[in-house]
Order: C-alpha cells, then sequence, then structure tokens
C-alpha cells in the first residue's frame, strides 16, 4: 500500500519545464502488457507521458484502470473475429491509500487509486482510478470495467469518474498549474473547477485542450438533462451551463463545452488545425486552435538495429536486418494463420482501427483485378491486414469478417487478430510498405505511418493528418493525389483507388525489385527525416511551450 502520495518525480524537473500539468486522458498506450488503450489516443498518450519523463518535465499523468482493457480480439471456429474480454491484473501498479468520492445519479460512489511508479515503464509518474471495489454497488463497479463502453450511462459515468475524481486527486496533491484534456472525455473536471473557482476566466487559464476528431459526428454529444440528473455538471446549475455553453438544444456537445473553458487548444496536426477551426467556427468565445502535431517516443518504437544500420550508413546491414524482422513477424502470421510469406518479397501492411473513412478494402476495390495482382509473378507482393473494430461497430467487424474470407485461399494475403501495441511494432518493423488511405481530410493524425517510417518502411498515404508535413513523394514516402472534396464519396474513393493502384504498379514494384538501391534511399531518407519533426521529445517540447 504506498501511502506517501504527493506531486513527486524522481528527477529534479528541469527548469524549462518546472509548471505542473496534469494530463487527463482516456487511455494511454504506455505497453503491451498494460492493457488499458483502444490505439492511436492511447498510443499518442504513453509517448507523451514517455517522453516527459525523458525531458525531465514536471508532469504527471490521470487515467482509468480498465478491469476487462479495450478487448481481446480473438477468432471463433470460423476464424471469424471475436471480442473476449478478460479480467486483467497488474500487479507492477502500487494500491495507494486514497480513496476519492464522486456523487454520480445522486449516489455516493468511491474511487481507488492505484499508482504507477516512473521505473516500470519510464514515464511520469500516474495515477489510475477504479470503481470496482466493495464499497460500490454493482452499478458503481461497473464504470471502470470496460473502455469506451457501449451504454451511454456508463460512458457518461466514466467521464466523471476521469474528470471530477482526477480533480479531486490533484487537490490532494497539492494542486497543480495546468490541467490538459487529452481529447474532451474528462469534461466535467470544467464544471468542477468552475465550481470551486466561480468564474470561466479563471478556468480557462488552467485548462488547456486537444481534440482529435475532424469531424462533427465523432465528436461525443449527451442527452442535456440525462448529464444534469447524473451530475456531469458537479452541482453547476442546469441554465447556468446552458448559458455558459451556449446550448440551447436537447444535448451538450463535449467538444465546444471544452473550447469554451479553455483557454488554449490544439489539433494534431496541421491540417487538422486548419480543419477544426473551421469546423468549430460558430462556437462563442472559442480560442484558435493551434496545430501541434501528434508525435510517437523513438527509443519505445524503433529497432536499435535499424537504427544504429543507419546511424553508421551501412545499407547492407539495414537490408539484413529489415529481412530477419521480416522473417519473424511471418512467422508470427504463419502460426496464426498458415500463410508462411517471402521475405524477399514486397510486404504491404495496412494496420489500424478499423472504421468506414480508413478504407482498409480500397486496394481491393475491384475484386477481379486485386487477384490478378496477387497472381502475377514479375513484381510479387504480399499483404497483411491487421486492427481493431470498435466491438460495436457492425460494419467495421463485418468488413474485418469478409476480409477473412476474401484472404483465407491466398497464398500472399491474409488478415490476422491480435492486434496491439507489441504486435504493432512487429508489422511496422516487417513491412515495407506501410499503407495509409483515409478518405482526407478525416484522419487527424495517423501517427502509425511515423513509428513505420523510423523502422525502414515506407509510407503509402493519401496526403492526410501528418503526411502534408512530412512526404515528398518519391523521396520519402509516396501519396496518393488530393482527390476533389466536393465531388461525391464514390468518385472520391475512385479517384484515390486509381492512383493508388498507379504508384504502387508504375512506381513502387519497379523501384523496389529493379532499383533496389534507389529504394533504400527513399527508405533511408524517410528514417532520417521522420525522428526530427515527429519524434514525442519534440512533441512534448511544443506542448510546454505553446500550449502550457
Amino acid at each position: 500500500m504506498k501511502t506517501n502520495c504527493t506531486w513527486e518525480h524522481p528527477y529534479t524537473p528541469d527548469p524549462k519545464y518546472k509548471k505542473r500539468v496534469a494530463y487527463f486522458s482516456m487511455e494511454f498506450g504506455i505497453d503491451h502488457i498494460f492493457r488499458i488503450y483502444s490505439g492511436g489516443l492511447g498510443y499518442l498518450a504513453g509517448s507523451h507521458m514517455r517522453s516527459a519523463h525523458d525531458l525531465k518535465q514536471n508532469m504527471i499523468g490521470i487515467g482509468m484502470l480498465w478491469k476487462y482493457g479495450y478487448y481481446d480480439q480473438v477468432r471463433d471456429q470460423n476464424s471469424n473475429m471475436r471480442a473476449l474480454f478478460r479480467e486483467r491484473f497488474y500487479t507492477f501498479l502500487e494500491e495507494t491509500d486514497i480513496l476519492i468520492p464522486v456523487e454520480i445519479n445522486g449516489h455516493p460512489v468511491m474511487i481507488q487509486v492505484w499508482y504507477l511508479d516512473p521505473k516500470v515503464f519510464g514515464t511520469v509518474p500516474m495515477y489510475f482510478f477504479t470503481t470496482d471495489i466493495p464499497q460500490n454497488d454493482l452499478f458503481s463497479q461497473t464504470i471502470t470495467h470496460r473502455l469506451y463502453d457501449s451504454n451511454a450511462a456508463i460512458r457518461i459515468a466514466q467521464s466523471m469518474v476521469l474528470g471530477i475524481g482526477g480533480a479531486k486527486l490533484i487537490e490532494a496533491l497539492g494542486g497543480t498549474d495546468i490541467y490538459h484534456m487529452n481529447e474532451a472525455h474528462a469534461l466535467p473536471l470544467v464544471f468542477h473547477l468552475y465550481k470551486e473557482l466561480g468564474s470561466v476566466d479563471k478556468v480557462r487559464k488552467k485548462v488547456r485542450f486537444t481534440t482529435h476528431t475532424p469531424e462533427k459526428a465523432g465528436n461525443e454529444e449527451r442527452d442535456f438533462h440525462t448529464l444534469e440528473r447524473m451530475g456531469f455538471f458537479a452541482g453547476v446549475p442546469g441554465d447556468e451551463v446552458r448559458k455558459l455553453t451556449d446550448t440551447h438544444g436537447h444535448v451538450l456537445g463535449y467538444t465546444p463545452a471544452a473550447l469554451v473553458f479553455s483557454q488554449k487548444v490544439n489539433g494534431v496536426s496541421q491540417l487538422h488545425a486548419k480543419v477544426s477551426n473551421e469546423m468549430w467556427a460558430g462556437v462563442k468565445g472559442a480560442p484558435k486552435i493551434i496545430g501541434i502535431t501528434n508525435a510517437q517516443n523513438q527509443k519505445y518504437w524503433q529497432d536499435p538495429e535499424l537504427k544504429a544500420a543507419l546511424d553508421a550508413d551501412d545499407t547492407e546491414a539495414l537490408i539484413a536486418r529489415k529481412r530477419k524482422l521480416k522473417k519473424e513477424l511471418f512467422q508470427f502470421v504463419a502460426a496464426q494463420t498458415g500463410n508462411l510469406l517471402d521475405p524477399d518479397v514486397l510486404t504491404i501492411v495496412w494496420a489500424r482501427r478499423f472504421a468506414a473513412y480508413k478504407r482498409a478494402d480500397l486496394i481491393m476495390r475491384n475484386h477481379q483485378y486485386f487477384y490478378q495482382l496477387l497472381s502475377q509473378t514479375k513484381y510479387p507482393i504480399q499483404i497483411i491486414w491487421a486492427g481493431k473494430p470498435y466491438p460495436g461497430d457492425e460494419g467495421a467487424v463485418d468488413l474485418f469478417n469478409r476480409l477473412v474470407v476474401n484472404t483465407h485461399l491466398a497464398r500472399n494475403a491474409t488478415i490476422i487478430t491480435g492486434y496491439e501495441m507489441d504486435l504493432s511494432a512487429m508489422l511496422k518493423k516487417g513491412s515495407d510498405i506501410w499503407l495509409n488511405n483515409p478518405r482526407r481530410p478525416r484522419e487527424a493524425s495517423g501517427t502509425s505511418g511515423m513509428t513505420a517510417t523510423m523502422n525502414a518502411s515506407v509510407n503509402l498515404s493519401t496526403d492526410d493528418g501528418w503526411i502534408p508535413e512530412f512526404a515528398k513523394h518519391g523521396h520519402n514516402a509516396f501519396v496518393i493525389p488530393a482527390a476533389d472534396l466536393n465531388a461525391p464519396i464514390e468518385a472520391q474513393d475512385d479517384h484515390d483507388y486509381k492512383h493508388l493502384m498507379r504508384i504502387l504498379e508504375d512506381e513502387i514494384l519497379p523501384l523496389y525489385y529493379d532499383q533496389p538501391d534507389q529504394w533504400w534511399e527513399i527508405a533511408k531518407n524517410g528514417m532520417r527525416e521522420v525522428v526530427p519533426q515527429f519524434g514525442a521529445d519534440r512533441m512534448a517540447d511544443e506542448y510546454y511551450k505553446r500550449l502550457y
């Protein structure tokens, strides 16, 4: 039992980063053994916590201890995807003697706090909340069971635990200069602070907000009366909340409310900031949204031997290491699917959250042509898909299962389950092409391509998210020209598909097989150029300089 809970770090904070910052996130992708994340939002937050530690920043992290995590992605007897919810135990966490009361739906709920010591994963000090304790009733115990629970009341309660519980923890730790909400899930925090401080201006001085979703439909909204009844507004009267947030209808938008209460706000790429400013232009009192482009922690994600070969400019060693990493990945794939792939063949990987706008199946838009591509022998290719849909997204789950059916007889195309941080890293290290084809401009950042590039995997991407800031076609990546956003969706998809296939067949395949020296120069250019701008140390430094 940890009893000495203070705002403590294993280092003296660097004077550049002495301001206290409490970072709130519903998920953290810190390590694959700590299954409290779903995808990119969590990966970003985990890299931030690691780099904040490396830079000796005066920051702590506040999150949730999900009993069943997000879900384990497994297969049924027909090889279709199934979501398995399995209880997790983490012996590296330390139980504290802190119990925090939060009133939810008129009932007291107790939050037990657990501590993650920086020495475990190399993060800043972190605190995680659970309500699954005997002091609570059965409903209250389930609040921290599943990340992004499909039950609306539980989702609301989760935000209250993170936001109000987090604010109370910070008070117990002696306060902070800045409260940083990574996405608007912790929104009740601002109402708690408003009740304590008495004015929006005082709250704004302390609150910062990062928005991640570049379309209004993806930003969380809830029924106003349900929020009020459950205590989401931390005791602030509903009529007052309506005036403060300029809410007139029956729903409260989390993102507009977070904008009103935040002094500084950022999007997660320069394009995303532009899109977000246009999207939320009607929110009264909202600050201009700046762009602080996402990044990833190099020490965690990059293979050390690939880095050493690059640093020594030893292309032969780089090629040899890459081939070994491909073989390691292919052993994993074969054990799961029976497909034994060839390390000497160009390997394309599409791996990320399954969502309609990310278009996992764009490359097989013309099925007949797709199978012809797989069967041609002059320039052979291999394709691996991986990634998790939200378990309640029936369309995404169906797409995953259709890919299972469409590839199960192919020798050189397959889809795998079990997509966690370790498999994500293995896929990046074992791929030659990292395929990323979301509909522009719906990808806020798309950080997976950054870590793929660190590992000599070349991006083939639509010009979305972070790509416009990095990619130089034919130099460090390959970029699908932007489609006309005013055209119908079908026409945009046709445009992107045609250019994807043109670039793959006319540029990538001939380069890989006929001009390998030039191919490896492209891969090395990407490795050299990605870290200075898209390593998380840059990002963590920029947050202090521009947001805090």
